[in-house]
Order: C-alpha cells, then structure tokens, then sequence
C-alpha cells in the first residue's frame, strides 16, 4: 500500500468509519473554467472562475453548481471562503431533479459568527448535515478567511471535517430514522456533489475528491 493510501485507510479507522480504499484522487475543480459543472435549476451566471477560484456572486436565483458525474461513497475535500453573514453549502448525494439539501444531503457552510445568523438552531451551522445532524462543536474560523472541510461518506456513514477537526460522526440509517420525512434525502446512496447560491458571495478552491468503498 503506497502512503497516501495508507494515511486515508488509518485516518478512516481512528475516525471509527468503516476501513477504505481509495484511489488517489483528483480535482473537480481545473481552476480555469467549469469543465465537469453544470448549472441546476437554471443557468450558472453567477457563478464564474478567476484566479483558480470558482466564486458565486450571490444575488437573485438560488441556482445550483453541480457535478456532471454522480458520486456514491467518497472522501471529498475542499477550501472555502465566505464574506461576513455568508451563507453556502455543499450538496451531496444530490439528484438531478428536486430541492438539494431536501432530497440529497447539504453539509452546511456559514459565517458562524455573523450577528444575522445568531437564533439558529445546531444544526444549521458550518459542518452540519442541514437539519438533521449538529457538529459537535463550532471550530470555524471568522469570515473572510480560508477555511478546509472534508467529507467522507462511505455506506450509510457520514463523516465531517472543519479546518481538520471532526465534527459529525453520522450514522444515516440512525438519523434517517429521526430526520427523513423531513430529509428524505438522508436514504439516498449515490448522487451529485453540489455548491449552493444562497444570495451571498462565497468562494471555493482546491476541489479533490478520492472515490473510496467498503473493505
């Protein structure tokens, strides 16, 4: 076994997800145009590359980026940036067709700190599985800097980073069963992996994701 995949294989088992496999990994992102992305529920206007970075301009219209392939058990990782009162989001097991964070799954990005955002309940803050799953703590970062996340889906288990430290620990079947009449996407097992315009700008960079599976 090479080291990188050594290093995912004992990152997954001390993160007490199933033990994996995984390839090396590649970008979604070519940081010079939208090659692999589709624009949802409407055209990708307000979104755009400059730099190496796919940024969203917000405003009107909550379309959608979306991956052109669909994706079932993965270790993604990225880097985003949001402005204060920012608010975003990373689909997954998304389908074409429907509300992403419904009918698939969103892993929460939000200015954690913004004063707008100060009533809201756990499990809409950065890290979370929207409305279904709360991290266990907040480890963000203030707005306007760049910040990491990984999410390691694998089976029915669903694991959260935020600037390297764990903070959901998910078992899907177990939150389904609590949350699915109102996430019933928490069933799905495959899907698209998605960047959410919720009217406020938000950049992203460095967009690898390794396809991994059950030993």
């Amino acid at each position: 076994m090479n080291p990188l995949r050594a290093l995912i294989v004992g990152i997954s088992l001390t993160a007490g997800v199933p033990a994996v496999s995984a390839d090396e990994g590649r970008s979604l992102f070519n940081g010079k145009d939208l090659t692999g992305w589709q624009g949802m529920q409407g055209p990708a206007d307000n979104w755009g590359v400059k730099d190496g970075i796919l940024t969203c301009t917000g405003g009107k219209g909550a379309h959608w980026l979306a991956t052109k392939e669909e994706f079932s058990d993965f270790d993604l990782s990225l880097e985003f940036k949001l402005p204060v009162n920012g608010n975003s989001g990373v689909f997954i097991r998304a389908p074409r067709v429907g509300t992403p964070y419904v009918d698939g799954m969103e892993i929460q990005l939000l200015d954690d700190y913004g004063e707008k955002w100060k009533n809201l309940k756990p499990d809409q803050f950065t890290g979370a599985i929207y409305a279904a799953v709360a991290p266990s703590r907040r480890v963000t970062k203030k707005a306007g800097q760049w910040q990491t996340m990984r999410i390691l889906c694998v089976g029915r288990k669903c694991s959260v980073w935020v600037n390297g430290e764990q903070i959901i620990d998910a078992d899907l079947d177990k939150v389904a069963g609590k949350s699915g009449q109102k996430v019933p996407g928490l069933k799905r097992n495959s899907g698209l992996i998605g960047v959410q315009n919720h009217g406020d700008p938000v950049s992203f960079r460095r967009i690898v994701i390794k396809t991994v599976e059950d030993r």
